[in-house]
């Protein structure tokens, strides 16, 4: 055994981290000390290491505190800390006093409703740091304390707005969007919708209850109490919505996801968040809404409700963010016809004409406002405001740069309407605007100059001083778009005053008009204007006369030969308008021309029937098929066109003759939808073995992936 004299301790103390009380005010000191047991003869016969910590308290530490000899009162009494960690301890103890100002504040601040109390789990004893971020995101990986540490302290770091970028940076951070799947799977997002349509409605039920209490209290005693409690309560709940919408946002991201939450209505709960006043909430909500905006569907939605009306409340506001955000998710609802209406009569055009002084809000103002200008209907109603000044401005503005496609686009659409070229046209309006598509050779200004050119009236007549200069640049070899501009301006100047033998004469123009009238001479749209200015300069019985003599009617017969095999190809053109003229044209065309005739109706037949020739002319041999073959094998129609079997023909009722005569009427009848169903087929081919109606085949699915007007289930029937 070991005797007692053999046990001398000797103690060695290690310095280690300094660093203030999270809570206290105190300095905290990390050390080691390393014991050890010495032998008689001063041999070391056993060691032991441990941790300590020293927390030294500063119970004289107050606002007025001498903050250097504080430091040196506390580095002389405490031999742990050396005196080399003097400036340190300085830190610390400024650290401290400085905190102590805060606390005193905090304490005499009264508190807000909207000071966010911390949750169970987020208290913590410890500072934030963003340098250490890198530990934090190790502790997510950890145990479920260690992650909620974690976790905490980077929402710390997050709520602090010189933190964001950084923590923007870190990639790891973003990789547990992988958690996505685990909160779809428990189902957080349906009980987070559930949350928000439950306090909408408890959002009216405070609202019903408010406006009782102020109509029954004449002393407005009570309501000032209970407006003051509806407050409270609006900003808590506030809170709530902001944190629910927002995990929805992220969630959304998945396109599935997201039309999940469109069938639960995610659309009118957002819009009727819209009657709130938190910007910072209004803000989130209308992201929300202009995200969703880019599928058919969830405008279609936005639609039928009062969103437009709610949205133009918001322009003008004063936070930029929020205003910048609701332009753009009107931009978006802006391409409906509907909508653009909307907000028309919600005086949204006179609010925007505002904002076109608002170098920040200009482009997407001038982009809403082009698509309204769209419209014939509102075309004059820019008259009424200082839009056009503005916009005439903002071009003779840009100098000699090239002009932003949104304005000399909206530029061109308001000089369609005669009001509107009228105040173009106001001062030296028109020649400057001709000074700079002159110099510049610009084709879409002319665009807006030849439109306001069409207009009859005083803008007309002014346009006398220019026919010289627009004449001048035919026959130079000048681009076919700004040649084309300058050949329908002067096609639109139908003034009596005007000498066109003059101008033909002076300009040589009369063999430029007949050298571009050979089909394939030039492109479709310069053979156009070519045949619409030889018709303007016709009204003048000389010019008339010139023309003819020159053989110029020879040119324009031989292209007239080529125009049913243009009106054949604009048949199927997606405008109603084209289509219906094309129609009429080809019909007269019929009567007239046997052999045109035929082509005609061979065009019609095959457009009509496009996809049964298909399915008919790319039908392989098959043993299940045998009644496309004859008893040998060979096919009946032997690689013959199918259109010279016209017994193969199908009407509405039956077999067509088999001279395969059909009448004009037949497809005026058969496009009318007088002989259709209800999806455009003939009734006997519209239901299938289930009795179901079909519909449009190959019509595109949206984004979605599934059709505007397609039910999400079919409704079988069965034949009682």
């Amino acid at each position: 055994m070991q005797s007692d004299d053999a046990r001398y301790l000797k103690r060695k103390y290690k310095g280690g981290s300094l660093d203030v009380h999270p809570t206290e005010k105190a300095l905290v000191v990390q050390y080691e000390v390393e014991a050890t047991i010495l032998g008689e003869m001063g041999d070391p016969m056993l060691g032991e290491r441990k941790e300590c910590q020293k927390i030294i308290r500063l119970k004289s530490l107050t606002s007025n505190t001498d903050i250097a000899s504080l430091a040196r009162k506390v580095v002389e009494e405490c031999r742990l800390i050396s005196p080399s960690r003097l400036p340190e301890v300085e830190q610390l103890l400024f650290y401290l006093q400085n905190r102590k100002k805060s606390a005193e504040k905090k304490e005499k601040k009264q508190i807000k409703p909207r000071d966010l109390t911390p949750f169970e789990g987020m208290e913590l004893d410890e500072e934030a740091n963003i340098n250490s971020i890198d530990d934090y995101i190790e502790l997510l990986y950890e145990d479920i304390p260690e992650k909620i540490r974690g976790a905490t302290l980077i929402l710390h770091l997050a709520r602090n707005p010189d933190n964001l970028e950084e923590l923007l940076q870190n990639g790891a951070l973003f990789c547990f969007s992988q958690f996505h799947g685990l909160i779809t799977h428990y189902k957080i997002g349906v009980l987070c919708m559930s949350i928000i349509e439950h306090e909408l409605k408890r959002y009216d039920l405070w609202q019903d209850e408010l406006l009782k209490k102020k109509k029954a209290d004449i002393l407005s005693k009570e309501y000032e109490k209970a407006l003051k409690k509806y407050h409270g309560l609006l900003t808590k709940q506030e809170q709530l919505l902001r944190v629910a919408l927002y995990l929805l946002l992220n969630l959304s991201e998945d396109t599935r996801t997201e039309l999940k939450m469109r069938n639960k209505n995610i659309v009118h709960l957002l819009v009727k968040t819209l009657d709130r006043d938190s910007e910072e909430l209004l803000v989130l909500v209308v992201s929300f809404l202009k995200k969703l905006s880019i599928f058919l569907e969830n405008k279609n939605d936005m639609a039928e409700i009062d969103t437009v009306e709610k949205l133009v409340k918001l322009v003008p506001c004063e936070h930029e963010d929020l205003l910048n955000v609701t332009l753009r998710l009107l931009l978006n609802l802006s391409f409906d016809t509907g909508l653009r209406s909307k907000m028309v009569q919600a005086d949204l055009l006179s609010k925007l004409t505002s904002l076109l002084g608002d170098e920040a809000q200009r482009q997407i103002a001038m982009c809403i406002l082009y698509h309204i200008s769209m419209d014939d209907r509102f075309k004059s109603m820019f008259a009424y405001t200082d839009c056009i000044p503005q916009v005439m401005k903002m071009l003779f503005d840009c100098g000699e740069e090239r002009i932003d496609a949104e304005l000399i686009s909206f530029c061109i659409n308001l000089a369609a309407n005669k009001r509107n070229a009228q105040i173009m046209c106001e001062g030296n309006g028109l020649k400057m605007l001709m000074k700079r598509a002159l110099k510049l050779k610009d084709p879409l200004m002319m665009k807006m100059i030849r439109n306001i050119s069409q207009h009859d009236g005083p803008s007309k007549n002014l346009f006398i001083d220019y026919v010289g200069d627009l004449a001048a640049q035919i026959g130079l070899k000048e681009e076919e778009e700004f040649v084309i501009e300058c050949l329908g301006t002067l096609s639109n100047l139908t003034i009596p005053d005007l000498d066109w033998e003059l101008v033909l004469k002076e300009y040589n123009l009369v063999p430029y008009l007949k050298d571009h009238l050979k089909p394939g001479s030039a492109e479709d749209d310069l053979i156009l204007e070519v045949v619409i200015m030889i018709g303007t300069v016709s009204m003048d019985d000389s010019c008339a006369v010139m023309l003819a003599k020159s053989g110029i009617i020879p040119a324009l017969i031989e292209l007239l030969n080529e125009a049913p095999a243009y009106l054949i190809d604009l048949m199927h053109d997606k405008n109603a308008e084209i289509r219906k003229v094309c129609d009429n044209t080809l019909d007269i065309i019929a009567e007239y021309d046997v052999e045109w005739g035929k082509k005609i109706q061979s065009e019609k037949f095959r457009w009509h029937n496009s996809q049964w020739l298909e399915m008919v002319e790319n039908r392989q041999m098959d043993e299940a098929e045998p009644f496309m073959y004859g008893d040998d094998g060979e096919p009946f129609l032997q690689n013959g066109d199918i259109l010279e079997r016209p017994d193969l023909f199908y009407s509405s009722d039956g077999i067509i003759p088999v001279d395969g005569a059909i009448s004009p009427e037949f497809f005026t009848d058969f496009q009318n939808g007088d002989l259709l169903g209800p999806h455009g087929f003939p009734s006997s081919s519209l239901t299938d073995g289930y009795g179901q109606t079909g519909v449009t085949p190959a019509r595109p699915a949206t984004a979605y992936g599934f059709r505007p007007d397609e039910p999400f289930y079919y409704g079988y029937t069965t034949s009682r």
